[in-house]
């Protein structure tokens, strides 16, 4: 099937909405265990009325228009809405502090505000003088208690466009073309000011054809959406699920993700790596803590797993007395496991950040098959994929059909397509800093690329870690061989200029519990457990074990650990990627403590 020069997203919407007009297109929980649920040709009625209001509301080609709110079925709505008519959707992760806001807000010259519910609504309310571009802020859940006329609920905004009419309406969508703006998506901002990535139509239909052609996608798929819509790795996943349509069924928060994707029973999903860490540590100790033949059981099971799943890779026949083993592992120990995810999961897409090989593994042996894949703000959050039947772990795949990719002659990926934004939005230096004359797109990832495109990320160019003996050490593969301890939550690695590696960690507060009752450790609460030191000795142990799996220069030799790492302190973004610096300043002295 080769890709298509969609005029823009409405057009690529109307397609799917004219092939399957009475299919479920979106599923939402009204409360737990009942979902409410619309058609493609009722999504399509709802996308127009928007549209409508918003041009009410004076909202004109290439305006910005805000989204403040978690993932529900009127973000992908209110997007839908602004971008047929040209203009632009700007995301706002909910975890924000209100002065983030007000940077997105001013930074991406916003009219119009769409935020969740009345949380949402009182830091707009608190900023309010600051932000005085901004008409109106449309409350898409629940009435305000606020009598301030500029804010309106969602259901008195739509009664706003009833006055436009059909042909006013095809005019504006008509005017959109493939190079206007979508979206403008704010990276996380771990180092300096968040950078808004300008993504065109262009850049997103393209991107839903790429990702579609790069998988499994059959009729009757159902998909299962938990991801924040302000990161558009979940923007692009809605988009190709949009091309395809899948039914998607939204889950009510992240809270709510084991209980509800049980109930939507998904056919695939997309994920962090934190979602599937978590899994495979709860797993593991669950077996731990029944012990005797169960653990057994689930030892012999892994075992036959690995083996399938290594005659799999290798594209080799399976034995049948192999596969009647894997037939009772399966029964005994995957199908609890395959269960917990709905029953019908075939595959799933992990990015965002590198995936350990050992977890993708247990997956793949346990039934379920993580497809590791990359992309970034930049680039629409998709370059590489591993193939439903082609992939290998610890790499992140082949590209795209229509990207290409290459590394410079310092070892970064770069890459070039339709994919690759416009611009960062009011930037020009730092555009051309990341985009060349010539269209390729510097990523600061360092990897290496094999005979068959396959490509393995090795590090970060800013992350890198040069040791004063002049070793250079790419920290995220070793914090993701260490975050496999049931344990141990989160690392940051120190070492730049040092002459050993060390570590602040955060601990599995559930596992370390667990550990520290059956051993006679009395704690109140988990800042007790920080300051113990029998339990620093057990993470001291747990990371002696895996630094056998590194280099001398490569492994830890001095810990501290700390309370986690939240967005509240200060000390992850939205998209739950560790501020570094701010970790390091914050705790210098008990850096400095480690080096003494």
């Amino acid at each position: 099937m080769p890709i298509r020069d969609f005029q823009n997203i409405h057009e690529m919407l109307k397609e799917t909405v004219d092939r399957y007009p009475g299919k479920p297109a979106y599923k939402w929980f009204v409360e737990a265990g009942r979902v409410d649920s619309v058609t493609w040709k009722e999504f399509y009625e709802q996308v127009q009325d928007v549209s409508k209001s918003l041009i009410a509301l004076g909202v004109k080609k290439n305006d910005k228009v805000n989204v403040l709110s978690y993932t529900s079925y009127r973000w992908i709505l209110a997007d839908c809405g602004i971008t047929s008519i040209g203009a632009c959707t700007v995301g706002i992760y909910q975890s924000n502090l209100p002065k983030d806001c007000e940077y997105i807000i001013n930074h991406s010259d916003a009219v119009v505000i769409f935020a969740q519910d009345d949380i949402q609504l009182n830091k707009l309310l608190g900023i309010k003088k600051n932000i005085p571009n901004i008409r109106k802020v449309v409350l898409l859940k629940g009435n305000s208690n606020t009598e301030d006329k500029w804010v309106i609920s969602f259901e008195e905004f739509l009664k706003l466009g009833k006055d436009i009419s059909g042909s006013e309406l095809k005019k504006r969508v008509d005017e959109v073309t493939p190079l206007n703006p979508a979206g403008i998506v704010y990276t996380s901002g771990t180092t300096g000011v968040p950078k808004g990535a300008v993504l065109t139509h262009d850049n997103v239909t393209f991107t839903a054809q790429s990702v579609h052609l790069s998988t499994q996608i059959l009729d009757g798929d159902e998909v299962f959406l938990f991801l924040p819509l302000a990161h558009v790795f979940a923007r692009t996943c809605v988009y190709a699920t949009l091309l395809a349509g899948c039914p998607t069924t939204i889950t009510r928060s992240m809270d709510t993700i084991i209980e509800d994707i049980k109930i939507a029973r998904p056919h695939w999903f997309a994920s962090v790596p934190r979602i599937y860490e978590k899994v495979y540590s709860k797993v593991l100790s669950g077996a731990e803590a029944k012990g005797g033949l169960a653990l057994k059981i689930f030892r012999w099971a892994c075992d036959v797993g690995y083996e399938i799943s290594d005659l799999k890779q290798s594209k080799k026949s399976i034995p049948a007395s192999t596969a009647f083993k894997y037939k009772i592992a399966t029964k005994l120990v995957f199908s609890k496991i395959q269960e917990a995810l709905g029953g019908r999961v075939r595959w799933c897409i992990s990015g965002a950040a590198p995936l350990n090989p050992a977890i993708g593994k247990f997956f793949h042996a346990a039934g379920i098959l993580v497809l590791e894949g990359i992309g970034m703000t930049e680039n629409t959050s998709f370059t590489n994929l591993n193939r439903y039947d082609n992939f290998r772990f610890g790499w992140v795949g082949q590209p795209g059909p229509g990207i290409e990719q290459k590394l410079s002659e310092e070892g970064e990926v770069m890459y070039r397509g339709r994919n690759v934004m416009k611009e960062y939005y009011k930037m020009p230096e730092d555009t051309a800093k990341t985009i060349t004359e010539e269209g390729w797109q510097y990523t600061g990832d360092l990897g290496e690329i094999d005979s068959e495109n396959f490509l393995r990320i090795t590090g970060r160019k800013k992350d890198l870690i040069i040791t004063s003996g002049g070793k250079n050490i790419a920290p995220s593969a070793i914090e993701g061989v260490l975050a496999t301890s049931k344990y141990i939550n989160q690392i940051c690695i120190i070492g730049d200029r040092k002459n050993f590696l060390s570590a602040l960690v955060t601990i599995d507060p559930d596992n370390v519990k667990d550990y520290a009752g059956a051993n006679g450790i009395t704690f109140k609460d988990v800042n007790d457990l920080i300051k113990n030191e029998k339990i620093k000795k057990l993470i001291e142990d747990e990371i002696a074990e895996k630094n056998k799996e590194f280099a001398s220069f490569e492994s830890i030799k001095k810990i501290t650990i700390v309370p986690e790492f939240t967005i509240d302190n200060g000390l992850l973004t939205p998209t739950m990627k560790l501020k570094k610096n701010v970790a390091i300043d914050i705790y210098k002295n008990e850096i400095e403590a480690m080096y003494k």
